[in-house]
């Protein structure tokens, strides 16, 4: 385990991929960092499982974007369904990038490449290192941890996710609420009728189902639920699409390889910023996850802070990222809720004013443009 510096420029708590990807840019930057984290060691499985070209072309700089790309699935289509039904088929493949796609790739993969560049730029994670206090002043912040040891830094960065400890610490409010179902997610092997170059979201008046390709023949699958089990298993992904997915060509869920139930909350942090104190990734917003727009929230969000830090400019921190993320708030919570609209009419409407925008090319390029995240300032 390396030792525990007393003091640093930027201390960084959470080293999920927010803490990892801010961590590397500053040490590339010349920075000194430390990089803290309460966990033992970094997580082996996987909620977050989607990489947007955005967020592919801000990580360009770190030089991680190549393994990424090679270790993930390439995803040119998003497809909105209702049952058998094509409502909306958004494609990427026209956008001003190099990335024009949606990469599919487990968190723990993007964690495991971020992790060897931050090493290979001689950084480090400081793992068991437990964040209870946090006190800001003048000139830096002091943390003290919870075997009594303290660091001094110029600046303090939470990127500790939703249940902050250091927007807690900095009196920083986070202002939303939860959605009423919790939220299924597993990774399975199953076999369907459908194209395995396209992510699938399925309207349903029992709710919404995400189904995505995965590398190594799986599939990703969220879908809201009223009252999901703790560990769905194969008969209960299985009841799912059942339910909600295409019945002409229906799937066949052959076993589970991970799953977990979550509740998700639909927040955003009053502020990004108290002091020498700033928040990003999920310690900032918290959201659903159609849309897979969270982590690559997060990791712009460390990108752009890194730099600010680096120059001097993070007063202007918050004013370029959190409209960001309560647009991104917005936009998904609206998917979410459009899942389970009103009774058989408020849905034969909705789906016909998809129908009608997905043959929009306007439409649908702003969409594309929406879920890649190249709609954000650049």
């Amino acid at each position: 385990m390396p030792k525990l510096p007393d003091t640093a420029e930027v201390a960084v708590v959470g080293a999920g991929p927010t803490g990892l990807a801010l961590a590397a840019s500053l040490v590339d930057r010349g920075k000194d960092v430390v990089l803290l984290d309460k966990a033992a060691e970094g997580a082996n499985t996987s909620r977050a499982a989607v990489v947007h070209a955005r967020t592919l072309e801000v990580l360009e700089p770190l030089k991680v974007t190549g393994e990424l790309v090679e270790r993930g699935v390439i995803v040119p289509t998003f497809t909105v369904r209702d049952r058998d039904r094509t409502l909306m088929r958004v494609d990427f493949g026209g956008l001003p990038t190099a990335h024009p796609y949606t990469l599919m790739v487990p968190q723990s993969t993007t964690e495991e490449v971020l992790l060897r560049r931050l090493r290979t730029l001689g950084g480090e994670v400081h793992r068991g290192r437990e964040v209870t206090a946090v006190t800001g002043d003048a000139d830096g912040a002091t943390i003290r941890l919870a075997d009594g040891a303290t660091v001094r830094a110029r600046h303090v960065v939470g990127a500790d996710g939703m249940h902050s400890v250091v927007r807690e610490q900095a009196g920083i409010g986070f202002t939303g609420d939860t959605y009423p179902q919790s939220f299924v997610l597993a990774d399975v092997h199953l076999e369907w009728g459908l194209p395995d170059d396209e992510v699938q979201l399925f309207f349903s008046p029992d709710g919404l189902v995400v189904v995505a390709p995965l590398p190594g023949g799986r599939h990703r699958v969220v879908a809201t639920v009223d009252d999901a089990p703790e560990h769905p298993d194969a008969a209960d992904v299985r009841d799912l699409l059942g339910a909600r997915g295409p019945r002409a060509t229906p799937a066949r869920v052959h076993d589970v390889v991970w799953s977990s139930r979550f509740r998700v909350h639909h927040r955003i942090a009053d502020h990004y910023r108290a002091g020498r104190i700033l928040l990003a990734g999920d310690a900032a917003h918290v959201h659903s996850p159609a849309g897979g727009q969270g982590m690559n929230t997060g990791i712009q969000d460390a990108v752009d802070l890194a730099r600010r830090l680096a120059d001097g400019t993070e007063d202007g921190y918050e004013d370029a990222r959190r409209p960001v993320a309560a647009g991104v708030v917005a936009m998904t919570d609206r998917m979410t809720r459009a899942a389970t609209a009103g009774g058989p009419a408020a849905r034969a409407v909705r789906n016909t004013l998809l129908t009608v925008a997905g043959h929009n090319a306007a439409v649908r390029r702003g969409l594309a443009m929406r879920l890649s995240e190249l709609a954000v300032d650049r």
